[in-house]
């Protein structure tokens, strides 16, 4: 991570930009140092959490910049979003892609070609051809900005072939930027998309990964389908994703929940192209749809008021399981990511890395034993006892416990803490075992050695001769791999991913293992579901609404939003978002001037609804003072 001292001076049209064009009064955590470096020309990685405002790290530069910005993106309907959103805001932006005719990608490129665009948002595939790139060059690019950077790296969960190509832009373009940003990468894959784009000249932000309005929960499998029904009945009208691990799975999803009166419709690659749009346009445009789905259905998903992830299995690791929840509370929200585990799941994705080996990903044994070890480190999220959102942050390599003075209190282990016994003297075996044999051996081979196994690796290092050998005897193997885990969750020992997968202490490790501290063991990892978490969302969320005199006007800001997004044919939120909605309802803004002081609200959206919205307010008021 660097830590930069940029800011932006105090009359930096950066800030014009973004009261005037985009309707916010200051910049989010982050954002500044990344403009700031994007406007003095430097190439940047940036790593920030979904929601935190990616996107405004270069549309404001583009919009500061003479020339045009160049924006990568990897699927049609997040570039036909943003383009729709950036033209609501009085931006000259424009797409070109596979889904529009062409006539109207020719129309588009002659206002590129005529300098009349600020931002231009392309395909990698439709980019790196030999004719885009010739015409590209006889034009003055300013930026070239790549969004969802982490599918250019073998390293990543979401490798896409069609982003390999990237690493030619810096020969390319020697003398244009490039700003790449992604909201999950691990250090090894944050140094990879550094390596192919920047050749080591760039510099990576890192502003956290936390998403803190999200509350988290994992529960052990039993009857899928019971815990399915209860957990989305408790949540009426409102917009959720269960994630399934199957089409088939999905398909039992939704018809179980449209069977009990919910709106609730599948997606998955099996379903032809026309139905999946149809499907995908109902969960953006309306409230409370439930879309049970595969992995098919993810990159590009950024409806804001989705207040739940549900994962009826097990994901492939902790970077895809970080995507996916991220798809929850974008709007800022209380929202809630709740993973239902179980053994059979574990079985199916060792699997499917098994039988995954023929893709090139930095040969097969080497691929594999990473995704392996990536999936242990799932596992370990699963099974510790000690605040979940210290352990999946600190997979990506974050402190959370020294950052914030102690556990989150919004997950389910702080909310509803399990049952756990004394295992300081298992872990100090287990440390030793470690220690011992040199800090460079698996999670099976500890166990063996702990167990005292007689296997020809055993032998062969002579770790038969070692003090831990045969200590831990008095406990089976899934207790001391469950050990393992949870010693790894609670960052006592430290997974090598990009090695061979061996096991190393960390200095907190150091400190258990010559005395200094305790820890506790959950042996059980069946509970119940965390509904003191789920309370304190509810309740959070109840603190944030309006008065109840004021909820019929909210409720009439959104029909009048939804007639205008219909009429553009564009998702609601692209309109306003629900803060902005929830601000007018609470400000009842009565003029222009008034109307512009609302979150989100910019030049061109003042210009364009403040008279239908401040019409909408005036009647409202009118009609209580005559009920009064």
């Amino acid at each position: 991570m660097s830590v930069s001292l940029n800011v932006l001076p105090p009359d930096s049209p950066a800030f014009q930009v973004l009261k005037d064009t985009f309707g916010y009064a200051s910049f989010r955590p982050g954002q500044e140092e990344v403009i700031a470096a994007i406007l003095a020309g430097e190439s940047v990685l940036t790593v920030m959490p979904t929601g935190s405002g990616k996107s405004l790290c270069f549309q404001v530069p583009a919009l500061v910049k003479q020339g045009l910005t160049l924006v990568v993106s990897p699927l049609v309907a997040l570039m036909e979003d943003q383009v729709a959103a950036l033209k609501l805001d009085g931006v000259a932006a424009e797409t070109i892609n596979s889904s529009r005719s062409r006539e109207t990608n020719v129309a588009a490129w002659r206002k590129v070609a005529a300098g009349e665009l600020s931002l231009l948002y392309i395909s990698p595939e439709r980019l790196m051809t030999e004719r885009m790139l010739a015409a590209l060059r006889r034009l003055p690019l300013s930026l070239v900005a790549i969004d969802e950077a982490h599918c250019i790296s073998r390293w990543g969960p979401s490798f896409r072939p069609e982003y390999e190509a990237l690493a030619r832009l810096p020969e390319i373009f020697p003398a244009v930027p490039l700003a790449a940003f992604t909201a999950t990468a691990d250090e090894a894959t944050q140094q990879d998309i550094a390596a192919k784009l920047f050749q080591g000249k760039g510099r990576t932000f890192v502003t956290g990964f936390d998403r803190p309005n999200i509350s988290l929960a994992v529960e052990l499998q039993r009857e899928w389908k019971h815990q399915l029904l209860d957990y989305v009945k408790a949540r009426p009208g409102e917009s959720g994703i269960v994630y399934c691990l199957s089409r088939r799975k999905t398909e039992e999803a939704a018809e179980l929940l449209a069977r009990e009166g919910l709106r609730a419709l599948p997606y998955h690659a099996g379903l032809d192209s026309a139905t999946r749009a149809h499907h995908q346009n109902l969960f953006m445009t309306e409230p409370g749809v439930v879309m049970a789905a595969t992995i098919a259905f993810g990159m590009g998903i950024d409806k804001p008021d989705v207040r739940y992830v549900f994962h009826a299995n097990l994901p492939a690791n902790m970077e895809a399981y970080y995507q996916e929840l991220g798809r929850a509370g974008r709007d800022g929200r209380p929202a809630e990511a709740f993973m239902l585990y179980g053994l059979n799941d574990i079985r199916q994705r060792r699997m499917f890395i098994e039988d995954d080996g023929q893709d090139g990903k930095g040969g097969d044994t080497d691929h594999k034993r990473r995704e392996h070890k990536r999936l242990d480190a799932l596992i370990s999220y699963c099974e510790t006892a000690q605040c979940r959102r210290q352990a999946l942050l600190g997979y990506f390599g974050e402190d959370y416990l020294a950052e914030n003075g102690g556990p989150c209190g919004n997950c389910d282990v702080c909310l509803n803490p399990p049952a756990t016994e004394d295992g300081t003297v298992m872990a100090q075996q287990a440390l030793a075992a470690v220690a011992q044999s040199g800090e460079r051996f698996g999670a099976a081979h500890i166990v063996d050695l702990l167990r005292g196994a007689d296997t020809e690796k055993i032998r062969g290092q002579s770790h038969d001769r070692l003090p831990a050998y045969g200590a831990g005897k008095a406990e089976d193997k899934e207790t001391w791999r469950s050990i393992l885990r949870q010693l790894t969750a609670a960052e006592l020992l430290r997974l090598d991913i990009t090695g061979h997968g061996g096991l190393s202490l960390t200095e907190a490790g150091r400190r258990l293992l010559d005395g200094d501290g305790e820890f506790r063991f959950r042996r059980d990892t069946a509970r119940s579901r965390g509904s003191k978490a789920t309370a304190r969302a509810r309740k959070a969320m109840a603190e944030a609404e309006l008065s109840t005199a004021d909820e019929p006007l909210l409720a009439a800001l959104k029909d009048l939003r939804l007639t205008f997004a219909k009429e553009r044919g564009v998702p609601a939120y692209v309109i306003f978002g629900d803060r902005s909605l929830i601000e007018m309802a609470r400000d009842k803004p009565g003029d222009r001037i008034a109307f512009a002081r609302v979150f989100g609200v910019g030049e061109a959206k003042v210009r364009d609804f403040a008279e239908p919205f401040l019409q909408a307010i005036s009647e409202f008021q009118e009609k209580a003072a005559a009920g009064n």
